[in-house]
């Protein structure tokens, strides 16, 4: 599975965001997809995943009510809507999936990548 994440950009604090990550090789209709970003000098960190043997995502304390999930098995892609965004928010957002129903906030459980979009929200 090759993932492509875009999306990514510039925008001033209140404002929103919606991230895209399309994948290519493989359907994703049975992959849990999420997203994870990384802040300079930080680690990883889990943003959202959604299974796909359970529709109800899970969510980040940090990112609760601000951000959405979303996947289109059609399309075979996973957006990441960001509403509210604060400078808190500005990292490398990555897009991931692992071959399970379950959903992981784990970053070595994901076994495929995108390359990462810079997300920066101006104060």
């Amino acid at each position: 599975v090759q993932l492509q994440a875009s999306g990514g950009g510039l925008v001033q604090a209140g404002g929103s965001l919606r991230l895209s990550c399309a994948a290519s090789g493989r359907t994703l209709s049975t992959y849990t997809l999420a997203w994870f970003r990384q802040a300079p000098g930080k680690e990883r960190e889990f943003v959202t995943a959604m299974s796909w043997t359970d529709s109800r995502p899970t969510y980040a304390e940090s990112v609760q009510g601000r951000f959405t999930i979303s996947r289109d098995n059609a399309k075979n892609t996973v957006h990441l809507q960001m509403n509210s965004l604060k400078p808190e928010d500005t990292a490398v957002y990555y897009c991931a999936a692992r071959a399970s129903g379950w959903i992981s906030k784990t970053r070595y459980e994901y076994g495929y990548w995108g390359q990462g979009t810079l997300v920066t929200v101006s104060s």
